[in-house]
């Protein structure tokens, strides 16, 4: 009865081990703590991949492990930047993004094409965030170097940055 339930609880790995008397080995594969770490968020192959071996796992198991899952669509550059993308571009401009895509290990052409997208909204982006914080053009140099430095600091480029500070492309009330 107990080789029966043995079977329900743990499958062939638990019916060999009881069969041989030798215990089960409790440690994940590679393959299975990387879809642990994917189950919590999406990760950049370099990043899985210097995550597990932070861990110990072994280079050759781990290369394995991640084109098995690369081929299954489990780890997805284009993706990563996506999401990315989506929860940051809001708050920040295209010099800070291109900074964070970068450090999640993107390859260059994933970062390049996701900047190119992104490149059409950014006046916009500037224009929305400029007028969430300040909502009206600054009427001396000091605020308007003010609005100028938040801006630059949330990654948008100088060109952006001078046409939001001085109004233009804004409509006028």
């Amino acid at each position: 009865m107990s080789r029966v339930f043995q079977l329900i609880q743990g499958g062939a790995d638990a019916a060999q081990s009881a069969a041989t008397g030798a215990p089960r080995d409790k440690t994940p594969t590679v393959k299975a703590r990387a879809v642990s770490l994917l189950a919590q968020r999406e990760y950049s192959r370099q990043a899985l991949q210097e995550k597990l071996e932070a861990e110990g796992q072994s280079p050759e198991a781990l290369a394995l492990a991640l084109d098995q899952l690369q081929a299954r669509g489990l780890v997805d550059d284009a993706r990563v930047a996506e999401t990315l993308v989506n929860r940051r571009s809001g708050k920040l401009g295209g010099m800070r993004l291109r900074q964070e895509l970068q450090a999640k290990g993107l390859s260059p052409e994933v970062v390049a094409e996701t900047m190119a997208e992104l490149k059409s909204t950014e006046l916009a982006r500037a224009q929305a965030i400029w007028a969430k914080k300040f909502g009206q053009l600054a009427k001396d140099a000091a605020n308007r170097n003010r609005q100028a430095r938040f801006l630059a600091t949330r990654g948008f480029s100088g060109d952006v940055v001078r046409q939001v500070v001085s109004g233009l492309g804004m409509e006028k009330e």
